[in-house]
């Protein structure tokens, strides 16, 4: 097969929510940066190989910004990484700026002193659900609404400082702003949660705590270069991204380990010595979403033996680069034991995941918990017949298992 003269059509249908469409696979080898066209119809350069996407993740030259935002390619119709987002001017600046403000936030001495506010609501997830196997009829229970779902959010609410109770209300904006198959009604759930955004800021400027958005709120109020807009924007990307990234890996990572059940009794015969590994190869191979990173090129530049020119549109394909059988040895296959220890689930360079702490203490938890405390987990459907969410993270809206 070859794709040297197509345009690819993205999204690309893929087999089931573990695995990715083949087409990947051909265009790592045969165009590893290629002409696609967006859910939109709008022309992006999708970037597939590790090695390049790698690259691009760190390099300068590319941005979330647009140097003529109304020219832009937009690449989907939800309200997350849609098309163009902060100032082309000076996006350089305001990234530096917000790192330096939250790099205190999720550094990684603060998420190991959240490890046992996290363990203990791991405990209480997996306590209730041992309630609920035994009061069910057929001994099913749903693992996402009894732990995958209500963990990250209770543990991203008390580190930002949003009351935990507005869960089911915000997590219906995430899914709203997420979702490309409604149209404008995911911008309006943007613009909702940015009122609710801008609520809670108010709240904590009368009465600040101890908590992310409260060091948002002064440092805005400090910096006459910090846009109360632009504060705004983050808390509602903070909490977006704090709880569906993590919620997503949680379902993928119980699927993996529970579809291969080599590799969930291995971990169960030695939870602390094999979970780090095991969350590693879940956050390499899990892949949330069915499209990339969208940058913007802020200069002509030449990469994988094309030119790409300034303002085109790219999708880095994380899911694929993190598969390309160049960097791992039987890449589509599951293996914390694998040699190859690197991955871009985190992303890479700069833009690496600030939360990227908080999101290892989280996994590490729930997994060596799980295998501790449940050793007899099974699916209780196949993987076929699991929902799956139509939203830019993926992921499914069900877990149902027994023991």
């Amino acid at each position: 097969m070859s794709v040297a003269a197509e345009r690819p059509q993205l999204p690309f249908t893929r087999p089931n929510v573990l695995d990715l469409a083949p087409l990947y696979e051909v265009l790592r080898r045969q165009a590893p940066i290629t002409q696609a066209t967006a859910p939109t119809g709008d022309p992006v350069w999708l970037v597939t190989r590790f090695e390049e996407v790698r690259d691009l993740l760190g390099d300068k030259r590319l941005g979330r910004s647009h140097p003529e935002p109304e020219r832009a390619s937009r690449v989907t119709t939800a309200a997350v990484q849609d098309g163009p987002a902060g100032s082309y001017d000076t996006e350089a600046a305001d990234h530096t700026r917000i790192r330096r403000l939250l790099t205190p936030a999720f550094s990684a001495k603060r998420m190991r002193m959240l490890s046992d506010y996290v363990q203990d609501l791991t405990d209480s997830c997996v306590d209730q659900l041992l309630v609920e196997h035994a009061a069910a009829p057929d001994g099913v229970v749903d693992l996402h609404t009894g732990l995958a779902f209500p963990l990250p959010v209770a543990v991203i609410c008390r580190l930002l400082g949003v009351p935990e109770s507005d869960h089911a209300y915000f997590s219906s904006l995430s899914d709203r702003m997420a979702n490309y198959a409604i149209g404008d009604d995911a911008h309006r759930a943007r613009e909702e949660f940015s009122r609710y955004m801008a609520a809670l800021a108010e709240t904590k400027r009368a009465q600040p705590g101890e908590d992310v958005i409260s060091d948002l709120v002064r440092a805005q109020s400090a910096d006459p270069d910090f846009d109360y807009a632009d504060m705004v924007r983050l808390c509602v990307g903070l909490l977006f991204a704090g709880h569906e990234t993590t919620v997503n890996r949680i379902g993928l990572g119980t699927l993996f380990l529970l579809t291969r059940r080599d590799q969930w009794q291995a971990l169960t015969a030695d939870p602390a010595g094999r979970v780090n590994a095991t969350v590693e190869e879940i956050m390499r191979m899990g892949a949330p979403g069915d499209l990339g990173l969208l940058r913007y090129a802020h200069t002509d530049l030449d990469v994988g033996g094309v030119t790409v020119h300034r303002g085109d549109a790219l999708i880095l394909s994380v899911n694929a680069a993190n598969r390309d059988a160049s960097v791992y040895t039987d890449a589509e296959t599951f293996d914390p034991d694998r040699p190859e220890r690197n991955h871009l689930g985190f992303g890479h360079g700069a833009h690496f995941c600030i939360g990227a702490s908080l999101a290892r203490v989280e996994l590490r938890t729930v997994f060596s918990t799980l295998a501790r405390r449940l050793p007899d987990l099974q699916l209780a459907k196949a993987l076929d017949e699991l929902e799956v969410r139509t939203t830019l993270t993926g992921g499914v809206t069900e877990l149902p298992v027994t023991w």
